[in-house]
């Protein structure tokens, strides 16, 4: 192993945070990372981290040397990417990071259809509904509802995403059809609920056309859409979700669009993240491949539910 190969591992094991995560992430044993570690500092002839049984600090060289490493991988990423986009054929691994709703109804079509174009192309799609930091990882692309905090990342728009309000003929059967906000206010409803977002209320705009916010009965709270999706089907409760989330629920007739004459704010939209603008040839491929299976105007998923335009828009 090369110098440069040993100051990206090191990179590896400070972005990570561990000698063990970094491991993992590589599929190797923690004592060859340690090893090659120590070798790096025997080559430099400093010191790069202080060490104890349970942790590690950098020590002023180690810092430095940091500072390089990001600079360096930065190069090699931008070196391997020009010679890729020379490629006439797109070919390569394209690491992906998704939530697992959006990657299970939107991407996996995406990206059969991808491999069969493009048999070259090795596609690794990783599921998690967890910010992840998509550079030290080293993903292409991610799919994520709503825009990134870290500016440094390219978060180009791919969808609106509005919500809906539903509940089950059942439900609809138990407690009547709710005329206004305030009577649905006093039914029992799932929200959504995490570490990082708690969902407690609605927001609307009202006849004055005033941002507002009423909150709600919440019986049932769960940190996943589908999740909060089966418990309005059961019937004993309603919700309010982003519309990406439906699938033939509305259709079929298992769902039903309740005060479908107020006008709800919008969610927050569906975005494509990338670390860098001058993309591979396989992953702007595979960005305009999403694209164009959501919809540029019209998102696929609003065809799900019957005059979609036309519903909560006050």
């Amino acid at each position: 192993m090369d110098t440069t190969s040993r100051l990206l591992m090191l990179l590896d094991v400070v972005e990570l945070g561990s000698f063990s995560r970094a491991a993992e992430s590589r599929n190797i044993d923690r004592s060859v990372i340690s090893k090659q570690i120590s070798r790096l500092e025997d080559d430099l002839g400093v010191r790069l981290l202080n060490r104890t049984t349970r942790s590690f600090s950098l020590t002023a060289a180690g810092a430095e040397m940091i500072k390089k490493s990001r600079e360096l991988r930065e190069l090699l990423g931008h070196t391997i990417r020009l010679a890729e986009n020379y490629h006439q054929e797109p070919r390569g691994v394209l690491k992906i990071t998704s939530s697992t709703i959006i990657a299970k109804r939107y991407l996996q079509p995406v990206i059969n259809n991808f491999q069969k174009r493009f048999p070259q192309v090795e596609v690794e799609l990783r599921l998690d509904d967890r910010v992840i930091d998509i550079v030290a990882e080293g993903f292409d692309l991610a799919f994520r509802v709503g825009e990134p905090k870290d500016s440094t990342l390219i978060a180009r728009k791919l969808a609106r995403n509005r919500l809906v309000i539903l509940a089950s003929p059942e439900f609809i059967e138990i407690y009547g059809t709710p005329t206004t906000i305030h009577e649905l206010a006093r039914l029992p409803a799932a929200t959504y609920t995490s570490n990082s977002l708690r969902v407690t209320s609605i927001n609307y705009i009202d006849k004055n056309g005033e941002r507002s916010e009423k909150t709600i009965k919440s019986v049932f709270r769960a940190n996943d859409g589908e999740v909060l999706l089966a418990k309005a089907l059961s019937g004993t409760t309603f919700v309010v979700l982003p519309a990406f989330i439906i699938g033939n629920e509305v259709i079929d007739g298992d769902l039903i669009p309740l005060l479908t004459d107020i006008q709800l704010s919008d969610y927050s939209a569906m975005y494509a993240i990338y670390p860098h603008r001058d993309l591979p040839v396989r992953t702007r491929l595979f960005f305009d491949a999403v694209r164009e299976y959501i919809g540029k105007d019209t998102p696929i998923w609003e065809s799900n539910i019957p005059d979609f335009e036309n519903l909560y828009r006050g």
